[in-house]
């Protein structure tokens, strides 16, 4: 499937005015075709993606929220979603998807690094960081993306870090990923996959420059087994 019904967005708009499992089990058939029809889209994704890429995982993210330790305990998310992981050690980076209406989005990079890729990549920043300020400039991608996420940082420096560096904006950032916003009518526009296909694709020089970093030790020499 290459296009996103219009009743997948009927059916959250519905459950967002009537969040509780009541409501929810009366209308699981309604839920589980959307889901279908939904997945079917997912896989068209992967379907482009690896024509250029290798895609080794895709994860549908729950409808069920954690309400554990939240405030907010409406027990259903109002969006879906979706990542695409790709595949083998040398393949670093990661593909999102949000389809909420309102507020759907692409997404891509580094979320929530664990510690010793954070501190490589920081370190990277810190002996070089012209490479990475120009793919974030190039025209087409700053463009579609902006810049880096910078919802997730710390407040000065991380330890061990100069806060008067001038690759501090970037080192600061604990996680590195971008995204992108689309209205309700292009995701329901023919040419949505196409679209999002599109700015997947402009992710894949930041892509290819992360994994070579997260590869390599800080000299360059290869960390991966020959």
């Amino acid at each position: 499937m290459s296009t996103i019904p219009k009743s997948a967005f009927q059916f959250l708009k519905k459950l967002k005015k009537n969040n509780h499992k009541d409501w929810m089990t009366e209308h699981k058939k309604e839920y589980q075709a959307n889901e279908k029809a939904l997945k079917a889209f997912y896989a068209s994704i992967v379907e482009r993606l690896n024509e250029k890429d290798e895609i080794e995982k895709t994860k549908v993210f729950r409808v069920n929220r954690d309400i554990r330790f939240s405030k907010d305990k409406t027990p259903y998310n109002v969006h879906r979603s979706a990542s695409f992981s790709r595949a083998g050690a040398h393949r670093r980076g990661g593909y999102y998807l949000r389809l909420e209406p309102g507020n759907s989005m692409v997404a891509g990079g580094f979320f929530g690094p664990e510690p010793a890729d954070l501190l490589r990549i920081r370190k990277e920043f810190e002996m070089d960081d012209q490479e990475i300020r120009e793919i974030l400039a190039e025209s087409k991608f700053k463009k579609a993306y902006g810049g880096f996420n910078t919802e997730y940082q710390v407040k000065t420096a991380p330890k061990g870090f100069s806060k008067d560096h001038p690759a501090i904006d970037l080192i600061k950032n604990k996680s590195f990923f971008v995204s992108h916003t689309f209205t309700d009518e292009e995701v329901f526009a023919p040419d949505f996959l196409d679209n999002v296909i599109h700015h997947y694709e402009l992710l894949r020089p930041f892509f290819d420059y992360m994994s070579d970093v997260l590869t390599t030790d800080l000299n360059g020499v290869s960390l991966l087994d020959d």
